[in-house]
């Protein structure tokens, strides 16, 4: 049994003055057993937003009441008092989840809640279910970003021998790549993590460095690189049907080139590793320097320089406002305006206290993160379906959307007060959510500054000394930042797969119309899981990593079955990723992302949207939750078995 002390106990005490209520009210149910609390007085209003709603809404004094009961159950608990719920039946996470965010959650949230509070404690039941692979089975995982670093730790507990292929110097993936000044993520650190190692975040959104470091955190306790080959190119892959393996192709560091083979191949490339650069008469000839954002070096430096940003999306919305204190002159070259929303957590560190709570008491971590990720996942889908009644197609998509759209401009309108000149440049005329939206850290702050200028005319040439536009203006520039963004669309371009027909991916796809079964299992392409993979990204909210988590237990689920079997490949039915890419175009068909007023990445050039998923979260969870292997052939000794 723990024994208390007063040093705990003071912590305790002076942290719960700055914790969230709403979240140490279901510390306090779960510790106590009280389901009283759950009931007036103490049920939290609903916050607005975005925001946490740290008070709950509720009285100064109910407040209080609620911080010293839960202070005085957490220190009984560290004291060693047991837990009086330590599993809610889902119908309770439910309830207790509905009083915490202060507005009904349905009753098919439950189990999901229950699994991912699970998953927070680093064991989950999936994985410790899942059979010892077979004496040598062997996986190629190619990418050592966030998926690949996934994919290495749940194969290896399965058994699995793993080799992770990366061509960076380190591992991160994206994180290690991208370093631009302003780099950072837009969801919340607590959210954005892995549900079986948290962090003692100090910031609630995490800056690049951060999170690289928290990646770095992650690969030393699951010892990734004792698996994993750097500075290492695939270059090219195919599946053996007579062996029943991949052949992957690869350049080592020192440019000499090696044949690997592996019963799986992973994908772990990501979406945001080929940089994308506008094509721009006479970019060749500028005579200044010239980066994208993607390709940033930690030397380079623009401090007192004239600057041109091209772009105005996610990334550029980082480094403008991170270098314009300190350049001569910062122009802005803008194709189309972005909706913007408060971001009243940026750079706001997590106070002492608070970071303590998260790190030291479990149950806190796991209501936190409870609430937050109602507030970013589903809550806002309804709101994405396109009301073919609505009269106002041209700004909106349905009465929601239209409310959306006047908050969002009312925010604009005060951060650019005076400044009607600018206004109309930023608001868009497209419905809101069109695009992802992204949040604003001193966006329009920075706009407003005397050397800053925000230009909308089109880019008609680059010359030698900057920029030329349509209405006959040139700026003059030391610098280029090309902001533009990624080639997402090509899923896998950066290698040739080829599958058991012989036909390579590339013309299964054509140049970007990827699609697979729920974004991981593709027809004629046996033992290949694509992790991030078409359909993937959370278009409505949420969080990259949890999507991950879930085609990962997926992808366990199947190899668990395979291995059941005796089977040395399995591979999805054609039909079956027919009906499900068809199931997808039609709802896309009905939300936002095919609006035609603006253009967007989740789209290919057909207009087809290959990027965001379609689905609420909890249909995606209980998509991958286990894998149908009616929807599956497998394979022993080239002898297909009935299933």
């Amino acid at each position: 049994m723990t024994t208390a002390t007063p040093e705990f106990d003071a912590i305790v005490r002076a942290a719960v003055r700055d914790a969230n209520v709403p979240t140490l009210l279901m510390v306090l149910v779960q510790l106590t057993g009280d389901l009283t609390w759950l009931d007036e007085p103490y049920r939290p209003a609903r916050g607005r937003g975005l925001s946490e709603n740290d008070s709950g809404g509720l009285p100064p004094h109910i407040q209080d009441e609620i911080r010293s009961a839960a202070a005085d159950a957490i220190c009984a608990w560290h004291a060693g008092a047991p837990v009086a719920l330590p599993h809610p039946d889902d119908e309770l996470l439910t309830r207790m989840l509905s009083v915490a965010i202060g507005e009904p959650v349905p009753d098919e949230y439950g189990a999901m809640i229950a699994d991912d509070m699970a998953a927070l404690g680093g064991d989950p039941q999936w994985l410790r279910d899942i059979p010892a692979a077979p004496t040598g089975f062997s996986a190629l995982v190619i990418g050592a970003g966030i998926s690949g670093m996934l994919a290495a730790h749940d194969l290896r507990k399965a058994g699995v021998e793993v080799t992770v292929l990366e061509r960076g110097e380190q591992i991160g993936g994206t994180w290690w790549h991208n370093r631009y000044p302003g780099c950072g993520v837009d969801v919340p650190s607590h959210l954005y993590s892995f549900a079986a190692i948290g962090s003692d975040w100090p910031y609630y959104y995490a800056t690049r460095d951060e999170l690289h470091d928290y990646l770095r955190q992650v690969g030393r306790e699951w010892d990734i690189a004792a698996v994993t080959r750097l500075r290492t190119e695939v270059t090219a892959a195919s599946w053996d049907d007579e062996a029943q393996l991949w052949r992957v192709s690869i350049v080592n560091p020192d440019g000499s080139t090696e044949e690997l083979t592996s019963n799986i191949l992973v994908s772990a490339v990501g979406a945001f590793g080929k940089p994308k650069l506008p094509t721009i008469p006479g970019m060749e000839t500028f005579t200044g320097q010239t980066v994208h954002t993607a390709l940033w070096s930690e030397d380079f430096d623009v401090a007192g320089k004239r600057v041109a940003v091209i772009g105005n999306g996610a990334s550029a919305m980082q480094i403008v406002p991170a270098v314009a204190p300190t350049v001569e002159s910062l122009t802005v070259f803008q194709r189309s305006a972005h909706w913007v929303a408060p971001f009243e957590k940026f750079r706001v560190p997590v106070p002492d206290p608070v970071r303590f709570l998260l790190r030291e008491v479990p149950l806190y971590r796991s209501w936190y993160r409870q609430r937050l990720a109602w507030v970013l996942n589903d809550t806002l889908y309804s709101a994405l379906q396109i009301d073919p009644a609505w009269p106002h197609q041209d700004r909106s998509i349905n009465a929601a959307n239209d409310g959306h759209r006047r908050f969002f401009t009312r925010y604009i309108e005060a951060e650019l007060d005076g400044r009607d000149d600018l206004i109309g440049k930023v608001v868009p005329s497209y419905p809101p959510f069109g695009k992802r939206i992204l949040l604003d850290n001193g966006w329009y702050r920075t706009l407003r500054r005397d050397n800053v200028e925000l230009v909308t005319e089109a880019i008609t040439e680059i010359t030698p000394t900057g920029v030329r536009t349509a209405a006959g203006a040139e700026y003059e520039v030391d610098v280029i930042v090309y902001a533009t963004g990624f080639d997402v669309v090509n899923f896998l371009s950066s290698l040739e797969l080829t599958g058991r027909s012989g036909k390579t991916l590339r013309e299964l796809w054509g140049d970007d119309d990827a699609n697979a079964y729920l974004g991981t299992t593709v027809p004629d392409f046996p033992n290949l899981f694509c992790l991030y993979g078409p359909n993937t990204q959370a278009g409505h909210g949420g969080s990259l990593i949890y999507y991950l988590e879930c085609q990962m237990r997926y992808t366990m689920s199947l190899l668990r079955q395979m291995f059941a079997r005796g089977a040395t490949s399995v591979q999805v039915r054609e039909a079956v990723a027919e009906r499900y890419n068809d199931a997808v175009d039609e709802a896309h068909a009905h939300m936002i992302w095919s609006h035609p007023g603006f253009d967007t990445y989740y789209r290919n050039s057909k207009g087809r949207v290959l990027v965001a998923n379609p689905w609420r979260v909890v249909d995606w969870w209980r998509m991958t939750r286990e894998a149908d292997p009616a929807e599956y052939e497998f394979t022993r000794a080239r002898v297909a078995e009935g299933v």
